[in-house]
């Protein structure tokens, strides 16, 4: 019986760079003279989420603008993010939370298992552990090919690759 190789599809954002780009991004605000005596605050919910609080909703957007370029600079992808809607808060301030994606979902990871079925390349699987997907194959070319083939699709989420062997 031939060798199976095979590869994991993963979504994980990294938490260090995540509260890098928050610590960046708050010495900006601080900074900045269109922030001077605003309460806007970038908070961390743990390893889950991050709540944005701002004056109003320009400042908010702003205040999102800045975030987003802190983690693009540290290679956070923007895909592994979830904007809550804005909401009230106390003081007469608006809130935003923004979830941090781990994992796959089970509906996208569906989705990425039936496009790797559709692209009929000889003999690759793909099966769904948890919140990743494994893809195998018993050559390395085609798993290279499938490799090139999601990348160039959108799936609506980050993906990394990665225990290739």
């Amino acid at each position: 019986m031939a060798q199976q190789n095979t590869f994991d599809i993963v979504s994980q954002i990294d938490h260090a760079e995540v509260v890098n780009a928050v610590n960046q991004a708050l010495k900006e605000v601080q900074t900045r003279f269109d922030f001077k005596g605003s309460k806007s605050d970038i908070e961390l919910e743990g390893h889950e989420a991050i709540v944005l609080t701002s004056d109003d909703e320009y400042k908010l957007k702003s205040l999102n603008d800045i975030l987003q370029t802190k983690l693009v600079k540290r290679g956070v992808p923007l895909k592994g993010l979830t904007y809550g809607r804005v909401e009230s808060a106390l003081g007469g301030t608006v809130r935003q939370r923004i979830a941090l994606q781990q994992g796959i979902p089970q509906e996208k990871a569906k989705e990425i298992v039936k496009y790797i079925k559709d692209k009929k390349l000889k003999k690759v699987q793909a099966a769904i552990q948890a919140d990743q997907v494994r893809v195998s194959s018993p050559s390395k070319d085609e798993l290279q090919e499938t490799m090139r083939a999601l990348r160039e699709h959108d799936f609506g989420v980050a993906l990394q690759f990665g225990n290739y062997r």
